[in-house]
């Protein structure tokens, strides 16, 4: 970690256990004496991403393989508790320090923790919700495979802020469409570039189509989400590589062109938006011929708009094999993982298994999570305000 990360990670923790006089907000009454667990799941774009961050549309679906999960108990101090594995700061020789980091990077998930108590408060704090003073501790566990764009940072930032809106009391306080939102301006303390597309998805659970249209988020100070049955889905599977390349690295040039006007990047994005409003109809028409080729041009218009450098060629190899056997693939996220649909049946999910088993690639069939979505959080929804 460099010396700007570190001196960031201090003034988060300092503004967190240091709170000015008038941070210290009183109300609500005490907070409950149980433990408050909470856990978000991997998300799947399955279609129109990386279009979220481009003002499009998406398609995206949670799902149980795996999982991050976030514990606050009541303390009489507030704590954050770094995880044994991923905050792991002690080492038993020069090698197993660099090993650690070859294979798990630099960070692990306490930062996360506290740029999410931070956000958290300082949105209670503006929008006048009474916080009371009592402490907790905070813990997480996550299996979501590092560098798979399976969202994992953010799965931790989501389940951590599902436990503060219970521990405070405030879920009916903080409308559902706004969520997503703050779990990405946690992340962005840290630096952490990304759209909307996987916190909308971690909040809602099930199977969303999100619009991003400028107009629409600039009036409403969000997307227009749509939770879609999930039974409309047909059988998935979910590949992935034990040390994908860095997800990170796919937005950089491509970005910068839109921001500059790159009328090949802004049709292009405007055509991989399109896919995710012709996925919705196909999926509720269960047009499963129609949603296999719409997953394919996905893939291939990301991947003349980044280039094959910049996707790196474990990530392309994972969508090729699944091709090699008529499947259809893409990417989840930006890369690390793939998703990918065999629209022949069992006999061709067969031979998808034998070929990612030749490859080296995981493959494992994707587990649908329902929506998440309570009573509370429902009646804060806008459909339900007018």
């Amino acid at each position: 970690m460099g010396l700007w990360e570190r001196s960031k990670v201090r003034r988060l923790c300092n503004e967190i256990m240091n709170p000015s006089e008038e941070e210290r907000m009183e109300g609500n009454g005490p907070p409950p004496a149980t433990i408050i667990e909470h856990k978000a799941y991997a998300r799947i774009g399955l279609l129109g991403n990386p279009s979220d961050v481009y003002h499009g549309r998406t398609i995206s679906l949670n799902i149980s393989n795996f999982w991050a999960s976030v514990r606050l108990e009541p303390s009489s101090d507030l704590k954050i508790v770094p995880h044994p594995t991923h905050d792991l700061v002690k080492f038993t020789s020069l090698s197993h320090l660099v090993n650690r980091l070859e294979n798990e990077g630099y960070y692990g998930g306490v930062r996360l923790l506290m740029a999410t108590c931070k956000v958290f408060t300082k949105y209670c704090k503006e929008q006048g919700i009474n916080l009371h003073n009592n402490n907790f501790s905070l813990s997480y566990e996550t299996n979501i495979p590092r560098q798979t764009g399976l969202s994992g940072s953010s799965a931790i930032v989501c389940a951590a802020f599902s436990c503060l809106v219970d521990f405070y009391k405030v879920r009916d306080k903080i409308d559902v469409e706004i969520r997503p939102q703050l779990i990405l301006n946690a992340e962005k303390e840290l630096g952490i570039v990304a759209g909307l597309q996987d916190r909308v998805a971690q909040v809602y659970g099930g199977l969303v189509y999100m619009d991003f249209e400028k107009s629409k988020m600039d009036e409403c100070g969000h997307g227009i989400y749509t939770q879609l049955d999930t039974s409309l889905l047909p059988p998935l599977h979910l590949i992935y590589a034990e040390n994908p390349s860095d997800s990170g690295k796919v937005h950089s040039t491509v970005r910068q062109r839109w921001l500059d006007g790159d009328k090949f990047i802004i049709l292009s994005m405007e055509k991989v938006a399109n896919l995710a409003l012709e996925g919705k109809t196909a999926l509720l028409e269960k047009d499963y011929a129609k949603l296999a080729t719409l997953m394919n041009q996905n893939f291939d218009l990301r991947r003349r708009m980044f280039g094959d450098a910049a996707l790196g060629g474990v990530n392309i190899e994972m969508v090729e094999v699944g091709r090699r056997v008529g499947a259809a693939t893409k990417f989840t996220g930006s890369g690390g993982a793939v998703v990918a649909f065999c629209p022949e049946g069992p006999s061709q999910v067969k031979l998808l298994e034998e070929s990612c088993k030749k490859s080296g690639f995981y493959i494992v069939p994707v587990e649908v999570v329902p929506s998440l979505l309570n009573e509370i959080d429902i009646r804060t929804l806008s459909s339900n305000k007018e």
